[in-house]
């Protein structure tokens, strides 16, 4: 049983005692503890609250315990039922909401649920205020509402919809070429709500051939739900026979997008975000964000379009503060997560498959001679399991000191550049590691700069 608590909200595994599993107990504090932070940033006033969920078999369950505490705190529920996370977030702006939760633990594993947590516009809470949140609930500082005072529920059941036709309406969306393209698309939406999202999206494209695989959001989860090569194996068979242009793979809750190339192979997560930079850039000249551990690609394509590129701490919170600041027409992070400021700020897959696709059809190249005609970086991902009794800070620290002659960057561990190639060493808030990420120009040099770091640290550690 795990019970994880953060600032963008809390998740953990269904089953078991209280604090040691996502029980309804937690369920209802943590909900309460959200509604009364909403209820006081609002200065006290009725409020309203968008819920939407994935397709986990939990998610019925944990979706009655949130709306009936939300309720009872006097909040006006606006339900939208099976929803992805970027149609919950698109939701609250549309509803002029006050917030919003998304129940969904993405990534991973069937037995997991979660409730993210979104101010009123649609974006996670920042460090601050997730603060906040856990404060109220570690103190049950809630004040219910008296019975003529309880909150209303509207359900509204075609956001989903109402997200697709707000993708479809952005200027770099081509409907017209993407149709004049006829592309056949599988779809592994490993039986979530991307299900219903993405061959929706396709069709409302133009797209007439969808080849559906796990399309059924039933929550039953046919592998790993992690968007990764090694999960998408039934994909890449049905593209190696031939019998599709390129394939989507979604996670449960469809905010990151993977790409399966026309042969079976993989167009690569990190480089979903860099093909619709690439294409927006071509379009709309600026500057990009990414985090501190996604490819170099990202600065390499808008360093071509005379763009600027920075990189923020890992999280989409702080992507989206450093794209604010840095004027960014697009950003997001390596993990096939795609933030395109001229529909909102937040990863979306819709938004992801809309681009993309434009962009492949004006090219009139294939999905494998598109990612082949962008520079080819490998990240190695590591980590190093430390005692308990070792000062990581220390070792980051003396590691900084150590490459200091490099181009050095500690907002979030430390990140050292070298001329062809990275290293992103970072600490986990949860246990004793180190897990360091390492990107070169192909599998063999990544790793031996990943070892090479570890002995380093080994050798500090002593």
């Amino acid at each position: 049983m795990a019970l994880i608590k953060s600032i963008s909200g809390i998740r953990g595994t269904i089953g078991g005692k209280v604090g040691e599993g996502l029980s309804p107990l937690d369920v209802v504090k943590f909900s309460a503890a959200y509604g009364t932070w909403a209820i006081r940033r609002h200065d006290g006033k009725k409020i309203k609250v968008v819920v939407g969920r994935d397709a986990r078999i939990s998610g019925e369950m944990v979706d009655k315990l949130v709306v009936g505490t939300l309720i009872g705190l006097g909040i006006d529920v606006v339900e939208i039922g099976l929803a992805s996370t970027p149609t919950t977030e698109f939701a609250v702006t549309e509803e002029k909401a006050d917030g919003g939760i998304i129940l969904t633990a993405s990534h991973n594993p069937k037995q997991w649920n979660a409730l993210k947590l979104l101010n009123e516009k649609g974006e996670f809470l920042n460090d601050e205020d997730g603060k906040l949140v856990l404060s109220i609930a570690e103190q049950e500082d809630f004040l219910f509402a008296d019975v003529d005072d309880l909150g209303s529920i509207t359900n509204v059941e075609d956001y989903t919809q109402k997200h697709i036709d707000h993708v479809l309406s952005l200027d770099l969306v081509d409907v017209e070429a993407i149709k004049k393209a006829n592309f056949s698309v599988a779809v592994d939406a490993v039986n979530s709500v991307g299900g219903i999202a993405i061959p929706g999206m396709l069709r409302a494209l133009g797209v007439e051939n969808v080849i559906e695989l796990y399309c059924e959001p039933n929550g039953h989860f046919p592998h790993n739900p992690e968007p990764l090569p090694e999960n998408l194996t039934a994909i890449a068979e049905v593209m190696k026979e031939g019998k599709a242009d390129l394939g989507f793979v979604v996670d449960p809750d469809v905010d990151r997008l993977a790409i399966v190339n026309e042969d079976g192979s993989m167009f690569g997560e990190e480089y979903t975000l860099v093909a619709c930079a690439d294409y927006v850039l071509a379009n709309t000249p600026g500057n990009t964000v990414s985090n501190l551990s996604s490819t170099r690609a990202l600065r390499d394509i808008t360093e071509k379009h005379s763009g600027s590129y920075e990189a923020s701490a890992v999280g989409e919170v702080n992507v989206v503060t450093k794209m604010k600041a840095n004027n960014a027409v697009i950003g997001g992070e390596g993990n096939g997560g795609i933030i395109y400021p001229a529909s909102h700020y937040g990863r979306d897959a819709l938004v992801g498959v809309g681009l993309f696709l434009s962009h492949l059809a004006k090219t009139g190249m294939k999905a494998s001679e598109l990612r082949s005609s962008y520079p080819n970086y490998f990240i190695s991902k590591n980590k190093i399991e430390l005692t308990p009794e070792i000062d990581v800070d220390a070792v980051l620290v003396a590691m900084k000191e150590k490459y200091q002659h490099e181009k050095v960057n500690d907002i979030d561990g430390v990140k050292i550049d070298f001329a062809k190639e990275w290293v992103h060493l970072r600490k986990s808030n949860t246990e004793p590691i180190i897990r360091i990420y390492s990107e070169s120009e192909n599998e063999e040099t990544a790793n031996k700069l990943a070892d090479k770091i570890i002995s380093e640290i080994k050798e500090i550690i002593k």
